[in-house]
């Protein structure tokens, strides 16, 4: 079995397995040598596969090739868009960023560290209890010494897609550049550089492509200072030699999603909601986080009352269900989640949550294998809850 002895694995948000075609993309890539900044005959050859992976990739979120820029992945994207844009913005008189309080803590984290360090004053917009952020907010909360806003497409979390359209042309009608990590919307939505964001996050291995490789979508004249300094690599933006057999992958990820899309959205989403169904008939009191409609196909996310969400994971672990309590990026944190606080829970309510995540390679018996124990599962965690 592709996940070891593992019944289901259930945690496509926090990493999905490779698509076939991106493996034999990278795989032939790794047998072969060529530093793509060199310029003999086997330098060429790696640029053309770099560029040539450039033009899908921007072609698929509706860029031109010069506005893809490669990274190590989602963080380093994230860092360089929110970092890299307050300063260039700041050195022209403006500190204030403008986010969500659901965001990823790539985004949260940097935009934390850029008040403690760098003077910027932060305002994180609220959401409603589905996770929305409303685009009121932010034009009330855009002033002129607004340096950037950054919202995600979607909640890596819950799913709830945000108005990426709406927010941005607000931003954009304030002359304010917009940044928008897209890595959970990319393989279920058609994320597009062209709805109006001036930056786009996306990560790879989220998508079916290898881990350790992203993209920073940057639409023409935006032009952030540098974090990494070195060769000048990638428009002078992102330093460093180029992963060819890893942005080969990538690519072919990025080809075969968009191409699949449409199908893909109709058969998760058909299991997604398959699984929503059979959950709350096992457990009649599971509560679904998030927009009920307007989420992410693959994402189904249930409170469970009188249950720890950790218990829980580890309890399906041990039946060969693989899920989450949320980001795999704070796993091991004996916290709630920020996002489901910031969208009304209680700690007790957001301490006993469980994200079950489908993507490209899911089936309805890892849907059944799920549903099989999750009764059981529940009352025994509630039973431990009591002693």
């Amino acid at each position: 079995m592709p996940y070891g002895d593992h019944a289901a694995y259930l945690d496509h948000a926090a990493t999905a397995p490779m698509l076939p075609e991106a493996i034999a993309a990278m795989t032939e890539q790794l047998g072969r040598v060529g530093n793509p900044s060199s310029l003999h005959a086997a330098g060429r050859r790696a640029r053309r596969v770099v560029e040539e992976s450039r033009e899908i990739i921007a072609e698929a979120f509706q860029a031109r090739p010069s506005e893809v820029i490669f990274t190590s992945g989602g963080t380093e994207a994230d860092n360089l868009a929110i970092k890299g844009l307050y300063w260039q913005r700041r050195d022209l008189g403006h500190h204030r960023v403008v986010t969500s309080a659901i965001e990823h803590h790539a985004v949260l984290d940097a935009v934390h560290w850029l008040a403690e360090h760098e003077a910027a004053e932060v305002v994180h917009l609220p959401v409603d209890g589905l996770g929305r952020v409303a685009p009121a907010d932010l034009e009330a909360a855009l002033t002129d010494d607004t340096a950037l806003v950054t919202i995600m497409w979607a909640n890596n979390e819950v799913g709830t897609v945000q108005p990426i359209a709406a927010l941005a042309a607000h931003a954009r009608g304030r002359g304010v550049p917009f940044h928008s990590d897209a890595v959970q919307a990319a393989p279920f939505l058609p994320v597009s550089l062209a709805e109006g964001a001036d930056a786009l996050t996306l990560s790879a291995h989220k998508l079916g492509g290898p881990l350790g490789v992203g993209a920073l979508l940057l639409a023409k004249g935006v032009d952030p200072t540098p974090v990494l300094h070195g060769g000048g690599q990638e428009r002078d933006v992102r330093s460093g030699t180029l992963d060819t057999p890893a942005i080969a992958g990538f690519a072919a990820a990025v080809q075969t999603t968009v191409a699949r899309r449409d199908e893909t959205v109709r058969r998760v989403g058909a299991l997604r909601d398959l699984l929503v169904d059979l959950v709350r008939a096992e457990v009649p009191d599971a509560v679904l986080n998030g927009d009920p409609a307007d989420r992410l196909a693959g994402n189904a996310h249930f409170s469970f009352p009188g249950c720890e969400g950790d218990a829980l994971l580890m309890l399906l672990d041990a039946r060969g269900v693989s899920c989450s309590t949320g980001s795999a990026c704070s796993a091991g944190i004996a916290q709630p989640s920020h996002v489901l606080l910031a969208m009304g829970m209680s700690s007790e309510q957001a301490r006993g949550s469980l994200r079950f995540s489908l993507g490209h390679d899911s089936t309805e018996d890892d849907v059944r294998a799920l549903t099989a124990v999750i009764g059981a599962v529940v009352e025994r965690a509630r039973r431990a809850g009591l002693t």
